[in-house]
This record gives C-alpha cells, structure tokens and sequence, in this order.
C-alpha cells in the first residue's frame, strides 16, 4: 500500500511550495488567487483567507477541466493559483492534480491554513451565498 505521507513527498517533489509565511505578500495582488480546498464545514468553522477562492477537494478536477459542465473560469483566467487546506497535505495532492491537467502557476502553501494563522494572515468568515 502506497502511503498518504509517501504521496504527499512525491507531490512536493514536483510542485512549487513555501510556508504561509513566505506567500503572504501574495495576499491580495491581482494576478494572484488563493484556492481554498477544504470542507465547507471547516470555513464555517475557521474562517478562511479573504478573498480566496472556495473549492471543494471533491470538484478540483471538475472545476479545473474547461471542457466539464461543471468548469469554472477561475481556473481559465491565466492567473497564479496558491493551493491551500488546513495543513498542507490535500493542497499538495491537489495542486499535483492540477499539474498533471495542465494547469499552469500552481503552487501551494505547505503549512496550510493553520500555517497561514500562525503567520498573522488575514483570516475572514465565509462568504455567505446570496
């Protein structure tokens, strides 16, 4: 059996990482968007980065893909994409995926949400739907 832990290394391997730390001064510039993979119920919970872009993990592939009816044109815009979840490993397995479909300018942040609190980014609620 292939280990979650092993993935993860294999992902870093290949995808461009840094801690929350270091991308912070990304936060905010235009070009620029933050992905938030995690479950809704952990943005209700925690907040999340201001004005990043919500994805669940379950539709990364389909949100990705401009040729599924499911496509979103976040991931069409030719913008830089920062990966994050709550502490680095869905991002980096996330952001290998989206490597691999030929989505250009991904990184992640290898410390997650968590990392990115530690760090004194900005954290607000979830955008409400409406």
């Amino acid at each position: 059996m292939k280990r979650i832990k092993d993935m993860v290394a294999e992902a870093n391997a290949v995808v461009p990482h840094a801690p929350a730390a270091e991308l912070l001064a990304l936060h905010g510039v235009e070009d620029v968007i933050f992905v938030d993979l995690r479950d809704p119920r952990e943005l209700e919970r925690d907040g999340m980065i201001p004005g990043a872009f919500h994805c669940p993990r379950g539709m990364l592939e389909f949100w990705i893909d401009p040729e599924s009816p499911y496509a979103k044109p976040q991931f069409q815009s030719g913008k830089r994409f920062v990966f994050y979840c709550a502490s680095g490993w869905r991002s980096a397995l996330s952001a290998r995926t989206a490597q691999d479909m030929g989505l250009e300018g991904v990184s992640h942040l290898s410390d997650g949400f968590k990392g990115w609190q530690a760090a004194g980014g900005p954290v607000g609620e979830k955008p409400q739907k409406g």
